[in-house]
């Protein structure tokens, strides 16, 4: 892929990333001022390191613009430190999510008494501690980078196969086999919990009108893990599989196919995450549906037919409720 076409595909990825996590930011941001969920501040932390992950690319895209353009050493480790931080945090983000819902699962009577503010700060101060080490480890320790000259800003331009293959090891695979090990245990207790509500309707002790809030709330949250999981292995998979081989053997797998498609597809991931949270999640659905009706409001009454707007004023959607369903 051309310098140029490069450019301009990471621009577009950076609008759309950092324009989706802002608007997920003011969603979530308003959902905690009415709820004060606690794990909302996950999903929050969620867009915040994804908005950066979009913040970081944009000094990437200017580099593909001003071709041709060799910074310093020191300059490139500084600018790939922070795209990776933002990446790694992005992806610690997503397993404390998936931690909480689990916990939620599990402990549904002790969940509240156990995520208290203080336990939510200290995991996400906690989760950017990890990211930037995790980023900044080769400005801290010289022997992970490589030595290039007369080279733009890239991956395996900077990064030394060392580090690569540790970050792999130590951070990917691990993050993943722990969101395989929730979810499995999620379906597990979700099975549980089905086959005893299918064992009191039997007995007779129980209506067939409506399942149980729990397990309709266990069912949504598995739903967005698996969500979650499956878009972040397709995304990320292919780039840290074919790293890890070009790593090994670096005549096998070409760095530029690495660099220009596989990597992309990997920060599309901050873009997906937004939009399957607004798609998946009604809180924050309904939340960016008023946000959007707000503005709609505000530009019609500025442009003078905010009367009719008005006039017409909003139906509240009427709550039916499972008895309800029955007649």
């Amino acid at each position: 892929m051309a310098g140029s076409a490069l450019g301009a595909v990471l621009a577009v990825l950076a609008s759309l990333i950092i324009t989706a996590n802002t608007l997920m930011v003011i969603a979530l941001l308003c959902l905690i001022q009415k709820s004060g969920s606690k794990g909302l501040y996950f999903v929050l932390n969620l867009a915040v390191a994804d908005a950066m992950v979009g913040f970081t690319v944009t000094g990437l895209v200017m580099d593909e613009f001003s071709q041709p353009f060799y910074p310093p050493q020191i300059f490139c480790v500084l600018r790939m430190s922070f795209v990776t931080s933002s990446s790694a945090a992005s992806i610690l983000s997503l397993t404390l999510i998936a931690c909480d819902r689990h916990l939620a699962i599990r402990k549904p009577f002790h969940y509240f008494q156990l995520m208290t503010g203080l336990r939510v700060g200290v995991h996400l101060a906690g989760l950017w501690l990890v990211a930037a080490i995790i980023g900044f480890l080769p400005v801290l320790t010289p022997g992970f980078q490589k030595v290039a000259h007369n080279e733009k800003c890239s991956i395996f331009g900077v990064f030394h196969p060392t580090y690569m293959l540790t970050i792999f090891c130590v951070g990917f695979f691990p993050a993943l086999f722990l969101f395989i090990y929730l979810y499995c245990d999620m379906l597990k207790i979700a099975s549980v919990h089905v086959q005893h509500i299918q064992e009191v309707e039997q007995a007779g002790l129980a209506g067939a009108a409506c399942p149980p809030a729990r397990t309709t709330s266990d069912m949504k949250a598995m739903r967005t893990v698996a969500v979650l999981i499956g878009c972040f292995t397709l995304s990320w998979l292919p780039f840290f599989i074919a790293s890890i081989v070009q790593t090994v053997c670096s005549e096998c797998f070409p760095s530029r196919v690495i660099e220009n498609y596989l990597w992309l597809l990997g920060l599309g991931n901050s873009l997906l995450n937004p939009l399957l949270y607004s798609f998946w999640q009604r809180d924050v659905r309904l939340q960016l549906s008023q946000l959007a009706a707000g503005v709609k409001r505000r530009i019609l009454l500025q442009s003078g037919d905010g009367h009719r707007f008005s006039s017409r004023g909003t139906k509240s959607v009427p709550t039916v409720s499972c008895p309800q369903l029955q007649h």
